[in-house]
């Protein structure tokens, strides 16, 4: 049922909702002045990694465990995967 949603979108969205790659840019450009609150490439390549091995992953974009944009999520510090037990991300 998840892959299944993943393929479609999210449910509860609909296309006026979808965040363009313009979008994702502009807020992930938002954090370049507070270089502090991010986390190294290495540290971000291997949280985007995660995701895409994730089920809860939607689109290519939204995570269904939380409603995040996963590119702007995992460049951020403060974020951890919302999966239980830990999530899927390594901690910086």
């Amino acid at each position: 049922m998840l892959r299944e949603e993943a393929v479609r979108g999210c449910r509860g969205c609909g296309d006026q909702y979808r965040v363009t790659e313009r979008q994702i840019e502009r807020a992930l450009a938002a954090f370049g002045s507070e270089p502090e609150r991010l986390v190294p490439d290495d540290v971000y390549e291997s949280r985007l990694a995660a995701c895409r091995a994730c089920e809860k992953l939607a689109d290519g974009v939204t995570c269904m465990a939380c409603g995040c944009i996963v590119r702007v999520a995992a460049k951020l510090r403060e974020k951890s995967c919302p999966l239980p037990g830990g999530g899927r991300w390594t901690q910086v």
